[in-house]
């Protein structure tokens, strides 16, 4: 459990950003469309790809990590991201830590498939930038350099934009509580327009395709209209009340809301992309609630694979076997032991909520689903060799992976 919350604190934070101490975030350049040139990254961010050979492991792995401001209150504090996988398709995810060192790279492991004891400690990638962008310095205790793989001309690459405002709830009370709004944007660089604007789509958070689009600055822009004229709505319902002997003073911490997206690479192989889309918000209660969308896209076309395009419809009804047997080593649960031991259902149900990756498939459960909060998000990986029958003809996966029917 200490791992889950460590991890959801480094999502939490990775997207928000006080745009007061940071000039690369202030309203004005925020919405402001972007002029003609080349693309380029927001200040204070970056997305690279690295190539390694981890300790231990016979083949390289391929890393994708996105780096924005960590938080509101921490604009100089890189937080990052990053994604990996090796030649069987399945990814792991990683977290930033601060660090003190500007030229440190700090990541902890967050896939349960990865922590080193039943008691959740997490393995630590602590590194150091290198002349000519690669990292090196060790994993757990054994040496490991990362390449940085820079992408070939017309390749697939993107460039990171980042959105920050905050809003307070009394303009004329020098205390008074704020609500902050932030967006990290990923822009592909390199392919057709209809890709950019299945991920814009993706970003806002389209639940059907065809809807008419939009700019990334446009979308923001609505947004953070929208978000702080409601946050205006709810203060105007709270009244300041006597400060108390506690020092939280004349508000209650309640009116402090959050809201956050934030897009990061999870696997990119040949004509197949798949993205995740966290959100997290916060207006009130005893916590926040977060969680994150997974879109696959085929480069072929630029067009969102969901999931309907990805199975047969005969697969809803095979699915929650192999579903149920993949979760239980991730909660710990015995191949004779009731899901509900652990888990909140007897039955695995299929969510729609999946990103493929050339060797399988990767189901999303967001807190609640399945488990209860403390638990975080439930990732159950389905290896290709599971999925054959059960996938549509078409899609961006070697010829040998796909059934034909």
């Amino acid at each position: 459990m200490k791992r889950i919350i460590c991890a959801l604190a480094g999502l939490v934070s990775l997207a928000g950003c006080n745009t007061q101490t940071s000039p690369a975030t202030t309203p004005a350049q925020a919405t402001r469309p972007q002029q003609a040139g080349p693309p380029a990254n927001s200040p204070g961010t970056d997305y690279q790809v690295y190539r390694t050979q981890l300790p231990g492991q016979a083949d390289s792995v391929t890393l994708h990590l996105v780096t924005a401001p960590r938080g509101f209150d921490a604009t100089g504090t890189a937080g990052r991201f990053g994604s990996y996988y090796g030649p069987a398709g399945r990814p792991y995810t990683l977290q930033g830590q601060p660090s003190a060192a500007p030229d440190s790279v700090v990541l902890f492991e967050t896939s349960p498939e990865k922590a080193i004891d039943p008691n959740g400690s997490t393995l630590y990638w602590r590194l150091r930038r290198q002349p000519g962008g690669d990292l090196a310095g060790a994993v757990g205790q054994q040496p490991v350099r990362l390449r940085l793989v820079r992408p070939a001309a017309g390749a697939l690459t993107f460039v990171v934009h980042y959105f920050a405002d905050s809003v307070a709830a009394f303009p004329r009370e020098a205390r008074s509580p704020k609500a902050h709004l932030s967006v990290q944007a990923l822009v592909p660089v390199g392919q057709p327009q209809t890709l950019a604007t299945s991920i814009l789509s993706g970003l806002r958070g389209d639940t059907i395709d065809g809807i008419p689009s939009t700019s990334l600055a446009a979308l923001y822009k609505q947004q953070r209209q929208n978000y702080f004229k409601n946050y205006h709505e709810d203060a105007a319902d709270s009244r300041p009340t006597p400060a108390d002997t506690a020092g939280i003073g004349a508000y209650a911490p309640g009116l402090t809301y959050e809201n956050q997206t934030a897009a990061y690479v999870l696997y990119q192989q040949g004509n197949l992309l798949s993205l995740g889309f966290f959100r997290y918000d916060y207006s009130g209660g005893a916590h926040g609630n977060y969680g994150t969308t997974a879109a696959s896209y085929d480069l072929r076309t630029g067009r969102r694979l969901r999931y309907a395009d990805i199975f047969q419809p005969a697969a809803a009804r095979q699915l929650p076997a192999l579903l149920a047997r993949a979760v239980r080593p991730l909660v710990g649960l015995q191949a004779n032991e009731p899901l509900d031991k652990q888990l909140m259902v007897n039955t695995i149900p299929v969510t729609h909520n999946v990103f493929l990756t050339e060797g399988g498939a990767v189901f999303i459960y967001q807190p609640y689903e399945i488990a209860s909060y403390a638990q975080g998000e439930i990732r159950v990986f389905l290896p290709l060799s599971e999925l054959r029958p059960l996938l549509r003809e078409g899609l961006p996966l070697p010829a040998s992976g796909v059934a034909t029917r």
